[in-house]
């Protein structure tokens, strides 16, 4: 656009030497007003086409700051409605995680094969505690992690070899792989109390539960919900039975 307007200030320079030449030459006052008017003429529309491309530039830099300005403010809106939607998800996953679905890491090898040292377990706060769930509970300000053996009013008797009697029934149990009476000091057979909760870990050898007085029955109101779901490491993902 510049090198427009230095081609414009060229042709209106020679045409004004032009102008002035003829005047030198003596040639007559009606010639030269024409010439005068034409090149007035040329220089009148140049200026005008110069104050046109000037006001056209003005008018595309105006317009670029505009859709600058447009960008600017859609990109901070649609930043700013992302990082909402990320606090509020983020929110709504805290209030699930303590509220619904708890998730904890399992820290020790006391319900092995079933659930490994390091992995993450997922709880229902709003499942029916059956027989043979698994459970996660507080006890001593901690987290542990055991299986329901019996419930209230059931009776439970332990053998030497390890061997679970429910009810004088013979207890079917897939998910140990080595049979121990582990540390024990409670007499059987063995009445569990209202609203509580016998439960072992299915490695009996080194489980501390409630065949041991230092942690006993399991009352309602310490249980948290049902472990069902493995969520980590991803190799280990899936529901527990």
């Amino acid at each position: 656009m510049l090198r427009k307007y230095n081609i414009h200030t060229r042709i209106m320079s020679v045409r004004l030497m032009i102008f002035s030449r003829l005047k030198q030459l003596q040639i007559s006052s009606f010639c030269a007003i024409i010439i005068y008017c034409i090149n007035l003429y040329f220089i009148t529309y140049h200026i005008k086409r110069k104050v046109a491309y000037k006001l056209m530039d003005e008018k595309m830099t105006n317009e670029q700051n505009k859709d600058t300005k447009k960008y600017k403010k859609a990109f901070v809106k649609a930043l700013f409605s992302t990082l909402c939607s990320l606090a509020t998800a983020a929110a709504v996953i805290v209030l699930i995680c303590n509220f619904i679905f708890p998730v904890f890491k399992v820290t020790g090898s006391s319900m092995e094969p079933t659930l490994a040292k390091g992995q993450t377990v997922l709880c229902n706060k709003s499942s029916v505690i059956k027989k043979g769930d698994i459970i996660a509970f507080y006890h001593n300000k901690k987290v542990l992690i055991k299986r329901v053996i019996g419930t209230s009013g059931d009776v439970i008797n332990i053998l030497d070899d390890g061997t679970v009697e429910l009810n004088g029934t013979k207890l079917d149990e897939p998910y140990v792989s080595v049979l121990s009476l582990g540390e024990c000091d409670i007499s059987f057979p063995f009445t569990v109390p209202e609203s509580r909760y016998f439960v072992m870990g299915d490695e009996r050898s080194t489980s501390v539960d409630s065949r041991s007085t230092a942690v006993g029955c399991i009352s309602e109101e310490n249980i948290i919900g049902k472990v069902y779901l493995r969520v980590a490491p991803i190799s280990s993902f899936g529901r527990i039975k």
